[in-house]
């Protein structure tokens, strides 16, 4: 019997069909985990939607002793999208993926040492030079595999936003669903090679290591490079500065990303703006509350000039 974060435990019965059966079948799938890949499990990280560990693994004829993290979560095609980014990634710019099985919804993965976040380093633009950076090296063209999930896929979930308002925007201005609506109308209309992305590339999910700054958890999506940017400008997470200066580090942030990948502005801050909105539609419960912060992230990369 494992005692499990409550908030952990309504995370995934809200979000799976199954996740009840799931959480009662964890302890065993965590045996067999450590069974079939030899390890010693330690203890879980802040949980969030999947069960994550640190954990060892003995010395063998073909490896040394190494530090690991045991990854396991409900079997989805969000999770076996994220495995078959890593391996494409192959450790370039990303951890490593030791091990995996998709059908069981298990990853072992490489501990980055020290693991420090982006999201402690005072110096912004300094932050921001380091995941441009980062982006860089984990952008490619989108292998001829399938599997990847879609971002043309996520953001037709907002086609579900009038509907769900009888066919107002709730909420939601609208205005500003009026201008997302155009912007993706725009953006999904351009005949533009696609990317395989991280998808939710931000301050939280890129830390420090032996081999330097080193994504964690990519989702593994195909679509437009500078979507990319959308979640790092929204965050740290919870940090909301005041409107002006808001507006002033997104303008610093955009002309950096711009300066060291070559993107386009304008494009830049689209992508912002509409990943903005559907990040609010994400985190919106059933009584219409929720979204907030994201929400006022969207008014925010409206004012911003660039």
């Amino acid at each position: 019997m494992i005692n499990l974060p409550p908030v952990f435990a309504k995370n995934v019965t809200q979000a799976f069909p199954n996740g009840a059966d799931w959480l009662a079948d964890l302890p065993d799938l965590l045996a067999e985990a450590a069974r079939r890949w030899d390890l010693t499990l330690g203890e879980p990280f802040l949980l969030s939607y999947n069960y994550v560990c640190a954990a060892t693994r003995p010395s063998s004829p073909l490896r040394s002793a190494q530090d690991v993290v045991l990854k396991i979560g409900v079997p989805n095609v969000e999770l076996t999208s994220e495995i078959k980014a890593l391996r494409v990634y192959d450790g370039q710019g990303a951890c490593r993926l030791l091990e995996a099985d998709a059908y069981a919804g298990m990853l072992l993965l490489e501990r980055l040492h020290p693991g420090t976040m982006l999201a402690t380093l005072a110096d912004d633009d300094r932050a921001t030079e380091i995941a441009a950076d980062v982006m860089q090296r984990i952008q490619r063209p989108v292998p001829a595999a399938d599997g990847f999930l879609s971002l043309r896929g996520w953001f037709d979930e907002l086609k579900d936003l009038r509907p769900r308002f009888g066919g107002g925007t709730g909420p939601f201005p609208e205005k500003t669903v009026n201008i997302v609506e155009g912007m993706l109308r725009e953006l999904f209309a351009e005949e533009r090679p696609q990317a395989l992305l991280h998808g939710d590339f931000h301050h939280f999910n890129i830390l420090l290591s032996e081999r330097g700054w080193l994504v964690i958890d990519p989702k593994g999506v195909a679509g437009a490079p500078e979507y990319e940017a959308g979640p790092l400008l929204m965050n740290p997470w919870g940090e909301m500065p005041g409107e002006a200066e808001a507006i002033r580090r997104t303008q610093r942030r955009i002309a950096i990303l711009a300066e060291r990948l070559g993107f386009d502005r304008q494009r830049l801050r689209a992508w912002a703006v509409c990943h903005s909105l559907l990040s609010a539609w994400w985190d919106m419960a059933e009584d219409g509350s929720g979204g907030e912060y994201s929400r006022a992230w969207t008014e925010i990369f409206l004012k911003t000039r660039v």
